[in-house]
């Protein structure tokens, strides 16, 4: 939504073969909404670049013209960090990759101009993650004030963290996702794979309370659109809360908790999830299936955080560890 007193930004028309693209997302690969609107956005930011520097555009590009634009991405995104300017060319030319082979595919192009262009080397980065007593502190902070919204909040917090769904998947839970004894959710995942997963009791009570005072937050003149979602809203599109607003209670949540806001988030608490299961002897395949992972080697992250942890706990307690000798017996 754009700010008050300026117009609406408009979108730029993009060639038909991104919207083609973007239609094969969606019915070949099943692909969900936040993923076809970030390839989108990549290969909007590819098109304008091109169209204004290169006097080309995004369906026809040369790999010169795709190395000049990679160039520039550099520079714009560098100052925010290396890792940070690797990550983003990396993913930009993965989309590039996937839109180039797909025009092979359809026969809208012959070669494909990325094909010479090597990825940026990524150093390997562990997820953010959370202590337990960390996670207890913002738990026990969220239910303080005891109002609606805190209950709320409560609930979302419990559910995220006993089952470490995605923000998206969690706010756009239906009222029928609900099984009729709560021990589980019936949770959508990426490229339509359904998933059930279990609740904690702290989660279960967390919910039953939640769900009391749930009307409050369904307008009076509802058609349906609010009702018929786990988390209504009266201010979205969409009838269910936001991730947006979601992340932005858990940034407020964190100031009130004395945490650091940039180590809270919705997805930091899914890696929380996943590495307290770990810690706490869960085996590699059933995290991965709570998760929601297709593919294993993704979940396989979270071991090299215990790799980490393991390697410290030698060091401090090890007494080779702090550096003394020993003497062969």
């Amino acid at each position: 939504m754009a700010r008050p007193g300026r117009p609406p930004k408009e979108k730029p028309q993009l060639h038909s073969s991104v919207y083609k693209f973007e239609d094969m997302l969606s019915s070949e690969r099943g692909a969900a909404l936040n993923t076809r609107q970030a390839y989108i956005r990549d290969l909007t930011d590819v098109s304008l670049f091109l169209r204004k520097e290169r006097k080309s555009d995004v369906d026809k590009a040369s790999t010169d013209d795709l190395k000049a634009y990679l160039t520039d991405l550099h520079k714009k995104t560098h100052h925010k960090g290396a890792q940070t300017s690797v990550r983003t060319i990396a993913r930009r030319l993965s989309a590039l990759r996937q839109f180039y082979r797909f025009m092979m595919s359809e026969n809208m192009r012959k070669d494909d101009p990325t094909s010479t262009i090597d990825s940026p080397k990524q150093t390997r980065t562990l997820p953010k993650t959370l202590s337990e007593s960390e996670v207890n502190v913002l738990i026990k902070t969220a239910g303080a004030p005891g109002t609606p919204e805190s209950l709320r909040l409560v609930c979302l917090l419990e559910m995220l963290y006993a089952t470490g769904m995605r923000v998206s998947e969690l706010v756009g839970l239906p009222m029928s996702s609900i099984g009729d004894d709560q021990q589980f959710l019936m949770v959508s995942g990426k490229a339509g794979r359904d998933r059930m997963v279990p609740l904690t009791d702290t989660a279960r009570k967390a919910l039953d309370k939640y769900i009391a005072m749930r009307a409050q937050f369904i307008s009076e003149d509802d058609k349906g659109t609010q009702a018929k979602w786990l988390f209504p809203s009266r201010t979205s599109d969409s009838g269910h809360l936001t991730r947006q607003r979601f992340a932005q209670l858990l940034k407020d949540l964190a100031h009130a908790a004395d945490i650091d806001p940039d180590r809270v988030s919705p997805h930091i608490l899914r890696h929380a999830f996943a590495t307290h299961l770990l810690n706490n002897g869960a085996d590699l395949r059933s995290v991965q299936k709570m998760l929601g992972h297709a593919d294993i080697a993704t979940t396989q992250i979270y071991t090299h955080m215990l790799s980490d942890k393991l390697k410290k706990t030698v060091q401090g307690k090890h007494p080779l560890g702090k550096g003394k000798t020993g003497t062969d017996n």
